[in-house]
């Protein structure tokens, strides 16, 4: 066992869970009904600006970017799931005091599962609303008890071509890798998600356990994670390695900064036809620009 379970999580902060486990409201929330407003107010606030509509669960589960399984969104959802995700093993490594491998069982058991509604904007310029169930990176990463030398946390996903055969071809360098600023993974908006729609994590979307930071282009969220690193110098990430051009190691959502192929000005919701204004940070602009102050987010993408 990785640590016993605190009392250090506010209840202001902890989702009911009747809340949770109730697939009706869900599923009224799928159909009109705002999920928010099932939220304690601090959760709300975090939920982001406006009083968000969930994207169906069918959606989210069948229209997915994961190349592991392949470069279409379809692939996903035909493909994973031949993943083995029990039992699973987390890796925790570099300048903490807590390293070492763990069982998922062992990693998760010491938090309190919640729920947080969160946009998401892909960089290709689709959006979706995603009732997530996980918990805070942050309490994670104080339990571990980073050193002083930890600036950085790099997340690497599973690989295993035999079960995930996107990765037999060299469309990207695998295993696939992402990172955080320190102080990004521990924003109270970072989660590690281990369910959705008040179910566990499906393969498609990451399972067992995937980061989520919603202020963020899509791929930064990096999926079967199996090792977690603290570092005292930025981390490479895939997509930075693949095309230095085009992606940066930050990926906050901007409108103002045009990806080199296409506007990032608007987006489209996923089953809608007409696409809206894309909002800086992705709408959570009140909540993390602090983050970034003096720096450059044109040089800095």
């Amino acid at each position: 066992m990785l640590i016993r379970r605190g009392g250090d999580i506010p209840a202001s902060q902890i989702t009911p869970e009747s809340v949770y486990l109730n697939r009706r409201a869900f599923v009224a929330a799928a159909g009109g009904v705002a999920l928010g407003a099932l939220l304690p107010p601090r959760l709300r606030a975090l939920a982001g600006p406006d009083d968000l509509k969930p994207t169906p669960y069918e959606t989210i589960t069948t229209y997915n970017n994961y190349y592991e399984f392949g470069t279409s969104k379809e692939s996903p959802a035909k493909l994973a799931g031949r993943l083995k995700t029990s039992p699973w093993t987390v890796e925790v490594a570099g300048a903490a005091k807590r390293t070492g491998r763990y069982s998922y069982e062992d990693l998760v058991r010491p938090f309190t599962m919640q729920v947080r509604i969160y946009r998401h904007r892909c960089v290709e310029g689709w959006s979706m609303v995603v009732p997530w169930m996980g918990f805070s990176l942050g309490d994670l990463i104080r339990r571990l008890e980073p050193t002083s030398k930890a600036k950085f946390v790099q997340f690497t996903t599973l690989d295993d071509p035999a079960q995930m055969p996107g990765q037999r071809s060299d469309i990207l360098p695998w295993p696939y890798v992402e990172g955080l600023r320190l102080d990004e993974a521990m924003h109270p908006l970072t989660i590690l998600a281990t369910g959705l729609y008040g179910k566990p994590l499906p393969n498609q979307n990451g399972a067992p356990l995937r980061l989520v930071v919603p202020w963020k282009y899509g791929f930064k969220g990096g999926k079967a994670i199996v090792r977690i690193t603290f570092m005292e110098t930025q981390p490479m990430t895939t997509w930075n390695m693949a095309v230095p051009s085009e992606y940066g190691f930050y990926a906050n959502v901007n409108p103002e900064v045009d990806h080199p192929r296409w506007s990032q000005a608007r987006e489209r919701p996923v089953g809608e036809f007409f696409k809206r204004d894309t909002l800086m940070f992705n709408g959570y602009a009140d909540q993390v620009a602090s983050l970034y102050t003096g720096m450059n987010l044109r040089t800095n993408y």
